[in-house]
């Protein structure tokens, strides 16, 4: 089993929203770094669900891959702002995950927890400029990080 960060807004969609929905297919990723590490993960693999974009942004909870190597339709939809034009359903440029809900962390831990806890060659998200909306994370920083998702840990 391996351990991800997957970053989304939460206007767009969020932890709750995935609790209500309880399975999501997680489309739209457009950088070609972050596709090759979807196209990496595992079912089983667990994801830190990221809160991007917010006030404070931060790990709000935990998601499981439920299915992978999954052709992303947005690809092929001209109306979504994830339209790939080079891309066809029989050459797809583009796969993702389905991700299942875990859990949700209450308060969370935000980033500036984070940046106190983890050096940037621990934790990609604590880098200066990391844009990047999927990215792996080592098993002892995942172990830290649920730590302090239940207040086992401080930073």
């Amino acid at each position: 089993m391996a351990y991800w960060l997957m970053k989304s807004e939460p206007d767009v969609y969020s932890i709750d929203d995935l609790k209500r929905d309880n399975t999501e297919l997680w489309d739209g990723v457009r950088n070609y770094q972050a596709r090759n590490f979807l196209t990496s993960m595992a079912v089983g693999d667990l994801a830190f669900f990221y809160h991007s974009n917010t006030k404070p942004p931060g790990i709000v909870g935990l998601m499981d891959v439920v299915e992978t190597q999954v052709v992303d339709p947005t690809q092929f939809d001209s109306a979504s702002p994830y339209y790939d034009p080079k891309s066809s359903p029989e050459q797809p440029r583009w796969h993702t995950v389905t991700v299942g809900y875990k859990e949700t962390f209450a308060p969370g831990i935000t980033l500036d927890q984070m940046k106190a806890a983890f050096t940037p060659e621990d934790l990609w998200v604590v880098r200066r400029g990391n844009r990047l909306s999927v990215m792996p994370v080592a098993d002892a920083v995942a172990a830290r990080l649920l730590a302090m998702a239940r207040g086992q840990d401080k930073p």
